[in-house]
């Protein structure tokens, strides 16, 4: 986003691609407004002669084309800082004066009438540090002009029209400026939804595939033992294989539709069939009922992680898992932790805990082995 972008900064924005054009007839809504160049072009008319005439019509149809140029131009092409620097704006703003000022021998003080088109486009094109110094001189000239020049008389519409004219346009500047902004902050809400998604779905594919993966392993090796000292329980073990990898696909399948949620009690049904496949003895709960159904998903994927990390890293003998209302516990006999524990699984599990206001800690278990706590609430 700019920095105190202008308007013309603003309207450049709706000229990049991919956003909309402006509208066909939208320089219908500056071109309303030359109807107050008809006060000057009625005095040079009805009172000035010869080349004196010319010239002032002249100018004055060349300011008029500026003006229009000018939006115009912004509208369809747009302009920035790099585009367009601000000497060129004042650049612009100096061409209009010199338009004005030749129109001055025809036009006399309706000529001050100008001042006010100017002001509009110093504030539109400028940055307020410095369209406000701009405009305070056209004002201040105006006022003083009516005063010192002779047969000029103080006239205090003009003032209140360039003041009014600079109003106006600030308030449309500020408006449009806060729809840009408003705009790029819904884009930013969108790519942070788009990021989260991303993430849901890399750490939801890591726990399933990690996980299914993992046992489909360990039971198709224990299948490879058992073909020629039992195989009808090699069989049944393949069986096993078969059914896991289907029950793995389907889990890809929910998590691509966004929908998949777990439950705590197959989850324990299924760790304790992984533990038994890799030789570990199981000690599981029997019964989630102490769990609340809010905390039931998260500690689904705990056991899910839990039984993972221990079947592939642990070496352990013994697993237990502990459940309470507000904590579940996966502790072994193994190894114990890494010397920096924090894979992938931990960091998606970590995130899943932040997400309810749950705290995850990973250290090393009474009488050693890896212990994973989660704990939801006070």
């Amino acid at each position: 986003m700019k920095n105190k972008a202008t308007l013309v900064d603003a309207l450049a924005d709706g000229a990049r691609p991919g956003r909309s054009r402006p509208s066909r007839w939208g320089w219908l809504a500056a071109a309303i407004w030359l109807f107050y160049l008809a006060n000057p072009l009625q005095e040079i008319v009805q009172h000035s002669h010869g080349m004196v005439r010319v010239v002032g019509v002249v100018a004055l149809l060349l300011f008029a084309a500026g003006y229009m140029v000018f939006f115009i131009w912004i509208r369809q092409v747009g302009l920035n800082a790099n585009g367009m620097p601000v000497w060129q704006r004042i650049g612009y703003l100096i061409l209009l004066l010199l338009l004005a000022a030749l129109m001055l021998p025809a036009a006399g003080q309706t000529t001050l009438t100008t001042l006010v088109y100017i002001t509009a486009i110093a504030m539109v094109s400028l940055d307020l540090r410095v369209s406000i110094p701009v405009i305070l001189v056209l004002l201040g000239g105006a006022e003083l002009s009516m005063r010192l020049v002779p047969g000029w008389h103080d006239d205090s519409s003009y003032g209140l029209a360039i003041f009014l004219a600079a109003l106006a346009v600030f308030g449309m500047r500020r408006a449009i400026q806060r729809s840009i902004e408003l705009s790029i902050a819904r884009q930013d809400f969108a790519e942070l939804a788009v990021q989260e998604e991303r993430n849901r779905f890399a750490r939801d594919l890591h726990d399933i595939l990690g996980h299914s993966l993992t046992v489909i392993t360990v039971k198709a090796e224990l299948a490879g033992r058992l073909i020629s000292a039992n195989p009808s329980r090699a069989a049944i073990e393949v069986a096993e294989v078969e059914q896991l990898a289907r029950a793995a696909l389907a889990d890809v399948r929910a998590a691509v539709a966004g929908y998949r949620e777990l439950s705590l009690a197959g989850e324990l049904v299924a760790a304790r069939s992984a533990l038994d496949a890799a030789g570990i003895r199981a000690d599981l709960p029997t019964t989630v009922d102490a769990v609340p159904e809010s905390h039931r998903e998260l500690f689904a994927w705990v056991v899910r992680e839990g039984v993972t990390n221990v079947v592939r890293h642990s070496g352990a003998r013994r697993c237990t898992i502990r459940l309470t209302a507000t904590e579940i516990e996966v502790l072994d006999d193994g190894r114990g932790p890494a010397p920096s524990p924090g894979g992938h699984g931990l960091i998606g599990l970590r995130e899943r805990a932040d997400q309810v206001g749950g705290t995850l800690a990973v250290g090393q278990a009474p009488g050693g082995g890896f212990r994973l706590t989660v704990r939801v609430g006070p």
